[in-house]
Formats: structure tokens, C-alpha cells, sequence
């Protein structure tokens, strides 16, 4: 994960991270899915385990998760759809898991990072764990070298993103906006603020989530950032597509045209302005 963040640095280029609700609609379409982002541009993909009460997630990734829970998903299942994808990718593209606490602590937890680190895992993200109550988890996890990334919120207190500077690994998800996951029109947070108060207290790259709804706000964030998280506006594709190749291009397109839009993201803010 450090190796690719530096090589986007040295190419001056914003890294894209796409989510897939691991299971939904089917394993084997999550599977595929992956290669079809990673070949469209995406530099990292997170993959999220369902559980039933996902508090930091909207409604398009809570329906979601809830399919693949009424259709009897195992976090086990997902870590063996891991090992596919990774002899299926033609490149190392970094893994991540996203996933809360409970279905971490019921496979076991320093079962839970063997077995994602074997198959293939290179971090994770645990929204509904605080850092007081991390302490177990982080040990486990940098003995196995599995990046635990910490996610902040512009409600974030000084002291709280200074006790990350010792822990934090692999990047900072910063929260675009209070709330759950979910496309939005515009993002109005103060987002030079936020970041340089992330940046003072963690030396690690910034990602942005919560909200990327596609090009715009790809381009809008890009300035602040090392990458972009986009996740309910994949899971949504999905949800409109009956068909694989209906959802293959549909995703592929918009993978594609997010990296496009970083790549010159100074140019599409502009074009954005103009038609506004």
C-alpha cells in the first residue's frame, strides 16, 4: 500500500479507491467486479463485509449488505473470494477490508488477520471502533503487517488525531462530511481546514470519502487529497444493472472517468463552473 501511494506521488497523480459490498449481488460477481475496476483505472480497492447494523453506512450500502446477509454470506466466504481475486489479478492492486467490529470478533480476531493477510488482505477499516478500545486489534494487526487505517471526521478533536500519530498505518480516511456514506451534489466542508489539521498531526496520505458522487466531486476533493474513496456510487450501479455486463461497463465507465477527472482535475472544476 506505501509502495503504490509513492508511486502515484511520483507520477503527480490522485489515487482512485473503489468499494464493492463484498457478496452483492453474488461472490463470484464481486469477483469479477474487482478486476473490472482494477482495469479501469482504480488503485485500490476496499471490500466490505456485510454485518446487520452498519452505523457509518447509508442506506444504498446498508440495502446492500443486507442482501448478502439474507443470502447467508460468511466472513469466511469473502476471505476464500479474496484468494480468487488475487490469482486473478494481473496486478497487486492493495485489498481492503471495511468491516465493523462484531463480525471480526465472532471469526476471532487474530484469526480474522491471518487469514485476510493470507488471502491476500493489505488493510483494514473499522468504522465503529474507537482508537481508546483499538489497542488489541492494532497489535495483532501490525504483527502481521496489516495496515489498520483510522477514519476521522471534520468533527475529529485536536487530541484525538494527535493520538493517531504514533498508530495510524497504510493512509487517513478523512470523512467528507458528518454522517453515513452516500452520493451527494456538493460538498460544502471546509475540506483545506480539515485536512491540514490531519496533516499536522499524522504524516501519512490523506484519502477522501463520503459523498464522491463521480467526476465533479472526484475533481473537487482532489486538491486536498492523495486519493478519492467512491463506494455508494458503485454499490448504486450495481443495484440498477440486472446483468453482469450491464454492470461491468456501467462501473468500468464511471472507474474510468473518476481517474480521468484526477488526472486533470483542475481542468474539470473549471468545465463544471462554466455549465453551472
Amino acid at each position: 500500500m506505501t509502495k503504490r501511494f509513492k508511486d502515484l506521488t511520483a507520477r503527480q497523480e490522485k489515487g482512485l479507491i473503489t468499494y464493492l459490498t463484498a457478496g452483492y449481488p453474488d461472490l463470484n460477481t464481486t469477483i469479477k467486479l474487482v478486476e473490472v475496476m482494477a482495469g479501469h483505472g482504480a488503485d485500490f480497492i476496499e471490500l466490505g463485509i456485510p454485518f446487520s447494523d452498519p452505523i457509518a453506512d447509508g442506506p444504498v450500502i446498508q440495502q446492500a449488505a443486507n442482501f448478502a446477509l439474507q443470502k447467508g454470506i460468511k466472513t469466511a466466504e469473502i476471505i476464500a473470494a479474496v484468494r480468487k481475486i488475487r490469482q486473478r489479478l494481473s496486478t497487486s492492486v492493495p485489498l481492503i477490508f471495511m468491516t465493523y467490529y462484531n463480525p471480526i470478533l465472532q471469526y476471532g480476531l487474530r484469526r480474522f488477520v491471518a487469514h485476510s493477510v493470507e488471502a491476500g488482505i493489505d488493510g483494514l477499516i473499522v468504522p465503529d471502533l474507537s482508537f481508546e478500545e483499538s489497542e488489541e486489534l492494532r497489535t495483532v494487526a501490525d504483527a502481521y503487517n496489516l495496515a489498520l487505517i483510522p477514519l476521522v471526521a471534520p468533527t475529529t478533536p485536536l487530541e484525538r488525531l494527535t493520538a493517531f500519530k504514533a498508530n495510524a498505518r497504510g493512509f487517513v480516511y478523512c470523512v467528507s462530511v458528518t454522517g453515513v456514506t452516500g452520493v451527494r451534489n456538493e460538498i460544502t466542508t471546509d475540506l483545506a481546514s480539515f485536512t491540514d489539521r490531519v496533516r499536522q498531526c499524522i504524516n501519512l496520505p490523506v484519502a477522501i470519502g463520503f459523498g464522491i458522487a463521480g467526476p465533479y466531486q472526484a475533481a473537487q476533493v482532489a486538491p486536498f487529497c492523495e486519493a478519492v474513496i467512491v463506494g455508494s456510487a458503485v454499490v448504486n450501479l450495481i443495484a440498477k444493472n440486472n446483468d453482469f455486463k450491464g454492470m461491468s461497463l456501467a462501473i468500468g465507465s464511471l472507474a474510468q472517468d473518476i481517474k480521468s477527472a484526477l488526472l486533470n482535475y483542475k481542468k474539470q472544476v473549471a468545465e463544471h463552473k462554466k455549465l453551472c
